[in-house]
């Protein structure tokens, strides 16, 4: 087969999804049969009703209201200066623009979905402080159960001695459908599989909701909703493996996403995203694809890279403790090869995007994004539009536009592959 022509396009199937990497959650959490993303609420899954702050910049109370009690785990970050609470999977049910006002030590704070099972609270601070008690209340005089945490302002030298001492979650990754007991599971035997992997990453996810619509689309569900029509279409030529770096409601760390791409030996990593532009800075429109370099191709390049850049403070995750592997692809960066094939897909698929989606009036750029800086995988970022602007949002909320553009990105992998791979499916005539 002719893909051994070229080893960095297809680099051997590797069985199974590194699915996410994420701080341990309390024991036995519930998988989550319906997610959040629908608006399902799941009968077993405890509620959250309220959530109020009190206290003062020297000490403030965080409280949520909840119908039963739950196991918790809060921890301190830096950089910003954060405080994460893990929760097994709950039902958010609070009214809308809860958390975007703070009060004391605590600017504002989000919540979200951060993967099957857990929920993730994150609480934006003004300054150094510490987690002085963290605990659950059952239901007592007539109210209801209630998780309380009190912080306490400290200085940089106290806040940092701290860090260094906490018992932090360790990052683990979880290899699909888990009933607690995977370690003990056997594990099954590979199944031989040499067509070339595509990984495609729907940004954003869980707690991290990306940009918003003034009418209410929120990015993560508008490129998820993309990516799994893009798979299907991908997948019914039977020449490719499609692996999703998520696929459904959840948070992934932006470290993940390339690692789902290294350990699958993928021969493309197409990462799918809807910018918007903030208030004052003009209505541009159009889809847009990006690829790696140090140097932004311009500010507005820059802008887009430093804001997707920030997903993992978004969802807590501590961007100081990298693991060694991210720091081999930083210092991989350079790699000629695979930059080169990220270009050549880049121009193929802008071409095929012409045909059916309206493009940026620059559709080719390049800046830093983080998720595209595996060395060894050819990988691009679309901005499918601006969900800023009216025409666009209504492009990316239009089945039919996607079942355009969807094509037209699946005829550009084609493209690029070329006469390398051929069909597995047998012929029907």
């Amino acid at each position: 087969m002719a893909r051994r022509a070229n080893h960095k396009f297809v680099l051997g199937a590797v069985l199974g999804l590194a699915l996410v990497a994420a701080f341990l959650a309390p024991p036995r959490l519930a998988l989550a049969d319906d997610q959040e993303s629908t608006g399902a609420i799941h009968a077993s899954f405890p509620v959250v009703s309220e959530a109020r702050l009190a206290g003062d910049e020297r000490q403030t109370r965080f409280i949520l209201d909840l119908d039963k009690e739950v196991q918790q785990r809060a921890f301190v970050l830096a950089d910003p200066y954060r405080v994460v609470i893990d929760l097994p999977q709950v039902n958010f049910r609070l009214p809308a623009g809860t958390g975007t006002q703070g009060r004391g030590l605590i600017k504002a704070f989000r919540y979200g979905l951060v993967m099957p099972g857990g929920s993730r609270i994150v609480l934006d601070l003004t300054g150094p402080a510490k987690v002085e008690k963290s605990y659950v209340l059952g239901a007592a005089n007539g109210q209801p159960p209630r998780l309380v945490l009190e912080l306490e302002t400290v200085d940089r030298t106290a806040f940092v001695q701290a860090l260094a001492s906490e018992d932090r979650p360790q990052l683990r990754a979880a290899v699909g459908a888990s009933d607690g007991n995977a370690a003990d599971a056997p594990v099954p035997m590979p199944v031989p599989d040499d067509r070339p992997v595509v990984v495609l990453d729907p940004g954003h996810g869980g707690i991290d909701n990306g940009t918003q619509a003034a009418s209410g689309e929120s990015e993560k569900v508008l490129v998820l909703d993309f990516a799994l029509a893009l798979r299907d279409q991908i997948e019914k030529s039977g020449k490719y493996r499609v692996v999703m770096t998520r696929t459904d409601d959840t948070f992934i760390p932006l470290a993940d996403r390339v690692r789902v791409a290294r350990n699958n030996s993928a021969a493309l990593f197409v990462s799918i995203h809807a910018d918007a532009l903030p208030r004052g800075e003009g209505d541009a429109q159009g889809a847009t694809v990006y690829t790696l370099s140090d140097k932004a191709s311009d500010a507005e390049a820059q802008r887009l890279a430093d804001a997707e850049n920030k997903a993992d403070a978004i969802g807590g995750v501590n961007l100081t403790e990298e693991p060694t592997e991210v720091a081999d692809i930083l210092i991989d960066l350079a790699q000629r090869e695979t930059k080169t094939f990220s270009n050549r897909f880049a121009r193929i698929l802008v071409a095929e995007m012409k045909q059916a989606a309206r493009m940026h009036k620059r559709p080719l750029k390049s800046a830093g994004f983080r998720v595209l800086k595996a060395p060894d995988v050819p990988s691009v970022l679309i901005e499918l539009g601006y969900v800023t602007n009216k025409g666009d949002l209504k492009h990316l909320v239009s089945e039919d536009w996607r079942s355009k553009t969807v094509g037209a990105v699946a005829q550009a992998v084609d493209g690029f592959f070329g006469k390398r791979v051929v069909s597995t499916t047998a012929n029907p005539n």
